[in-house]
């Protein structure tokens, strides 16, 4: 790259951009996925209130409790069930809870690292509003306008829930073309849309099977709509031209996945010593 230019690189929204300006195609977790496990965690939590509840109000039938301690014990479990066991779980999971872990999702920060002790213990914080004292309603509205569907406590601990369970990769893989191999190592292929991108995977497996005429006309079709996000164009028929797409993609999309859990198994992997270079103290 000449000296004194920048280069610009278009971070999609699904894309995390980490220290290495490596873009990761990381996909957040639903809105009704998230509001499911929302309502999981808070379910259990209202589980130990009534246990407690229950607990307290037979302890204090049997004479066992004086009745004005009650209130500073309930004052005290409340907030350790809003706020010290999400922030305890959360930190010592590395993003993960029940609810969580039922609808495959954890908790990042907005760079994709690992999210720790500061930020869980905002959300959680942030959570006794927007969950516990408004039923959820605050953070449904702004999970709803957010790109990520980050809640308020998400936004204010810089934060979002990641997707875990990704779709695993189609098992047969088609290749580059011989004739474009050179054009492969250099295209700009960029990320094409969800509905776009299924047609073109329907295509390359159907096309053997399909009637000449239709198969012609169908590739011509999506090989209009795929060369808006393509930059160059090679000079070949459409068929071909959708299949190194298609390759080219998929081979993208598959070094980025093996990144993504290359990272998070260095993020999950506990630190045994000193970095390698530096001295120990």
């Amino acid at each position: 790259m000449p000296e004194g230019r920048a280069a610009i690189v278009d971070i999609h929204q699904d894309e995390v951009l980490t220290g290495e300006a490596v873009a990761l195609d990381v996909q957040p977790l639903g809105y009704f996925m998230r509001a499911l496990g929302v309502v999981i965690d808070m379910a259990v939590g209202v589980a130990v209130l009534l246990l407690f509840g229950w607990a307290m109000g037979w302890l204090t039938l049997a004479g066992a409790v004086d009745p004005a301690v009650v209130p500073i014990l309930t004052i005290i479990v409340i907030v350790l069930v809003t706020v010290v066991i999400p922030t305890v779980v959360e930190t010592t999971t590395r993003g993960r809870s029940l609810g969580r872990l039922a609808v495959g999702g954890r908790i990042v920060r907005s760079d994709g690292g690992a999210a720790g002790f500061r930020h869980a213990f905002i959300r959680a914080f942030v959570g006794v509003l927007e969950l516990w004292m408004t039923l959820g309603a605050v953070a449904a509205i702004v999970g709803a306008f957010t790109p990520r569907s980050q809640r308020l406590g998400d936004l204010v601990a810089g934060t979002y829930s990641e997707r875990t369970r990704t779709p695993r990769l189609p098992e047969t893989a088609l290749e580059v073309p011989p004739a474009l191999k050179h054009w492969a190592a250099i295209a700009d292929v960029a990320r094409l849309p969800e509905r776009l991108s299924r047609r073109l995977a329907q295509f390359a497996r159907s096309a053997p099977n399909m009637e000449p005429s239709a198969r012609a006309r169908v590739a011509a079709s999506l090989a209009r709509e795929a060369a808006e996000h393509v930059s160059p164009v090679p000079s070949v028929d459409p068929e071909t031209f959708l299949i190194a797409v298609v390759a080219v993609r998929r081979e993208r999309e598959l070094r980025a996945l093996r990144l993504e859990t290359r990272r998070a198994d260095a993020l999950a992997a506990p630190v045994s010593g000193p970095p390698r270079g530096f001295p120990a103290r």
